[in-house]
């Protein structure tokens, strides 16, 4: 199950997880790094990115952070963007982003803002 979440509500959202992965990808490599992201205004940013992942981010800008979940079963927080490194630094502008965990992990946490009654991946229509 996917639940979209809103680009305004990733600084909410972040606060729930702990470090993250940045994946990044040069001819069909792909490069996972281990990452601290805060939410800055309208963007994200880490710091400690080395040069493999600027080198990667220069030729394709396309990345993601990926939070694993905090408990058993629960959600991976997935964010999509394009992203810079200056000076060690990724400030990087998010596209979409989603939470996520497969239907085989239904007997998780419930769903973030689900009813308290709800025994599955119930979750409020906006």
């Amino acid at each position: 199950m996917s639940i979209p979440v809103r680009i305004e509500d990733l600084a909410q959202a972040l606060a729930e997880y702990d470090s993250g992965y940045l994946l990044t990808n040069r001819a069909g490599r792909t490069k996972v790094i281990t990452v601290e992201a805060v939410v800055s205004g309208n963007r994200i940013v880490a710091e400690g990115v080395g040069h493999g992942s600027t080198a990667n981010l220069v030729e394709n800008p396309q990345c993601t952070l990926m939070f694993p979940p905090a408990e058993r079963h629960g959600y991976t927080l997935l964010i999509d963007g394009t992203g810079t490194v200056v000076e060690g630094t990724l400030t990087m502008e998010p596209t979409t982003a989603v939470r996520h965990r497969p239907a085989a992990h239904a007997d998780g946490p419930p769903a973030p803002g689900a009813a308290a009654d709800c025994v599955n991946d119930c979750r409020p229509l906006s």
